[in-house]
């Protein structure tokens, strides 16, 4: 049996195919979640893995969404308070990125109940510290002394998978680590052990060797940021003529454009080749490998179907403004004024 390549696209890795087969072989409906830290703009590499929960809910599993305020109190992102009145906004945004049946569940729902307290207590005798930290490079590797609640942290994740009764935990690349912890010590729980899918990261805008962060806008482009700034961010983005790797727009194209549009036109003079309509992922690729399309023509192409594909999140922030007072707060009104519709 294949797995089908709504489930595989824009996946790097599966722990394990076979378990996974052996899953969809079952006729049960499969139940898959992602998590978030709510701390700030929502942008187009969170939307990327939202997209990928959008093609499972497709395939016919059942989506999770977990808002995860607690881990984001854990990691020092902001007091209790605010954190839980970013919740709204995350919750809207991922609706009308498509995941309008999706489940929504906060951190706080379920993670104070006495049994998740005493497995998690549990789960602090079968880890040590070391192997805690490892599987919190992501956040406590830039930390000489990191806080006990950095490794808590990874323990909590890989519990919130048993508690969710999950059968599949997805994430980028980078949560890897603690999947495989969530592997190793949930079945000594008395849990099932979770298939974990790994799908690949979006290129940074800036080119390798920077990280896109909400902290920082100018890395990112938001999920309700303006058009004629997601023309301008896309205009100066990494992109090296005929260099497939660390290309921003290509990744986009692959991650962003043909989930949803499942096209991508390209307009220019007949001059250079005139336009093209492409409904092949591959033949994009080809092509700009190859030189037949110019790094700006890209570039265009993309950032016009970007604005389109986000065009409902940017309707549902411009009649909803009040969901932006969270990030006023931190960000400041100008800032996100200059950022938002």
């Amino acid at each position: 049996m294949e797995i089908p390549e709504i489930i595989t696209r824009n996946l790097e890795e599966i722990l394990t195919e076979e378990e996974l087969i052996e899953l969809l072989r079952s006729k049960k409906k499969i139940r898959t979640y992602v998590g978030y830290e709510t701390s700030g703009f929502v942008h187009i590499g969170t939307a990327s893995t939202a997209l990928k929960q959008l093609d499972f809910y497709n395939a016919g599993w059942e989506v999770v969404v977990l808002l995860a305020d607690l881990h984001t109190f854990l990691n020092s992102k902001g007091s209790k308070e605010w954190i839980e009145s970013m919740i709204d906004y995350w919750r809207e945004i991922f609706k009308a990125l498509g995941l309008k049946k999706a489940e929504y569940v906060t951190g706080s729902e379920f993670e104070y109940e006495p049994k998740y307290v005493l497995d998690l207590l549990r789960s602090t005798l079968l880890t040590t510290q070391t192997r805690a930290r490892r599987s919190m490079d992501v956040i406590s590797k830039e930390m000489e002394d990191p806080k006990v609640a950095q490794l808590v942290y990874p323990l909590m994740q890989s519990l919130d998978i048993g508690a969710l009764n999950l059968d599949v935990a997805h994430g980028g690349m980078e949560q890897r680590k603690i999947h495989v912890l969530a592997r190793e010590i949930l079945p000594k729980l008395s849990y099932k052990k979770p298939v974990c899918v790994h799908g690949t990261l979006l290129s940074s805008i800036k080119g390798p060797g920077e990280k896109m962060s909400s902290s920082k806008p100018e890395t990112v482009i938001l999920v309700h940021e303006k058009p004629e700034n997601i023309r301008k961010k896309m205009q100066n983005a990494y992109c090296v003529k005929g260099q497939e790797e660390d290309n921003f727009p290509l990744d986009v194209v692959k991650m962003i454009i043909f989930p949803v549009l499942g096209e991508l036109t390209v307009i220019r003079p007949e001059k250079f080749g005139g336009d093209v309509r492409y409904t092949r992922v591959e033949d994009i690729v080809s092509d700009f490998v190859q030189e037949k399309l110019h790094p700006l023509d890209l570039k265009k192409a993309v950032a016009e179907a970007t604005i389109k594909v986000f065009a409902e999140v940017r309707d549902m922030i411009d009649s909803n403004r009040d969901l932006l007072e969270p990030l006023i707060e931190k960000y400041g009104a100008e800032l996100v004024e200059e950022l938002s519709i």
